[in-house]
């Protein structure tokens, strides 16, 4: 037995403005309670293999829970993909006859109920996502493809309006922006006092660019950190991963050759940590330099992140 949903109030977010739209008589999960589940997994997750010898594994575990509702995003993203396609061959072949208007509304009603489920899907996984982060200080990034943010779809308009506001929308969720930021740092750059710099340098190219997106590798260590710092502050992230199974030990500079093709607009670097611990840490990081050099060669602004004076 369905229960009609309850009345929404205030403004509607995306998600519920969406749910709306679809006129199913079956309720949508609230917002609220669709972030209150990626959490709860989280935390239950968190309290059940803490101080056991499941504990090693932390990681790689948390890390499966969280990419299992991004692969769920992705799947029926997918299946919106097809059912966008099919909107464009029922709208090109259009003969105004009931059955074709009658396909035509059908092939609408699946896209934009698919177009919802990723919203419910993305908010399941950030939420998860931010509860880990917060708990272990980790950031999750997926191992390949993008995590585009929450998005208004075909929902709120018609067929052929929405492909064309689709096609808009989709090249602006890839589209770095105007003004990229690249980073690297070395993988020892993690203490108090690289994470005090990396933020102070982050925060000076936020308020030069206000518009930044942020480009880094995502490797561990200070990358990791300025991942941390895009996140909180809502600053567009761009991945340029090392794929060390395709380039092998070339990968990192195929990286900084993949964040010179987005054109920065500036370059910054850690290539040691400015407070080591450990004998080896103070050795410069080979592919910060080399990303600097580069830049430089290019006439891009290089700056190098130090302590303060």
């Amino acid at each position: 037995m369905t229960h009609p949903a309850p009345p929404l109030t205030g403004p509607l977010s995306v998600l519920e403005a969406q749910a709306v739209a679809l006129d199913d008589p079956r309720p949508h999960p609230p917002e609220d309670a669709l972030v209150q589940l990626g959490q709860v997994l989280m935390t239950e997750l968190l309290d059940l293999v803490g101080d056991t010898a499941l504990e090693d594994f932390q990681g790689v575990l948390c890390e499966a829970l969280i990419g299992a509702f991004h692969s769920a995003s992705q799947r029926i993203d997918r299946e919106a993909d097809r059912g966008r396609d099919e909107i464009n061959r029922l709208v090109r072949d259009f003969d105004a006859s009931e059955v074709a208007d009658t396909d035509l509304q059908d092939a609408t009603r699946r896209t934009r109920a698919a177009d919802v489920a990723v919203l419910a899907a993305d908010l399941v996984r950030d939420a998860a996502a931010e509860a880990y982060r917060v708990a272990t200080g980790e950031v999750w990034t997926p191992w390949r493809g993008s995590v585009r943010p929450s998005r208004v779809t075909a929902a709120q308009v018609e067929a052929r309006e929405a492909l064309r506001a689709m096609q808009a929308r989709r090249h602006q969720a890839v589209d770095p922006g105007r003004a990229v930021v690249a980073f690297r740092a070395a993988p020892a750059a993690d203490t108090a006092v690289d994470g005090g710099r990396i933020f102070d340098a982050l925060n000076w190219a936020l308020e030069t660019w206000p518009d930044m997106a942020l480009a880094t590798s995502g490797a561990r260590g200070g990358e990791k950190l300025a991942i941390g710092w895009a996140k909180q502050k809502g600053v567009k992230l761009v991945l340029a991963k090392a794929d060390f199974d395709r380039d092998g030990r070339a990968a990192p500079f195929k990286a900084n050759e993949a964040m010179l093709a987005l054109e920065p607009v500036c370059v910054l670097t850690l290539a040691a940590s400015l407070q080591p611990h450990r004998q080896g840490e103070a050795k410069a990081f080979g592919p910060a330099l080399n990303l600097a050099q580069r830049a430089s060669e290019r006439g891009v602004r290089c700056v190098a992140i130090r302590l303060a004076q």
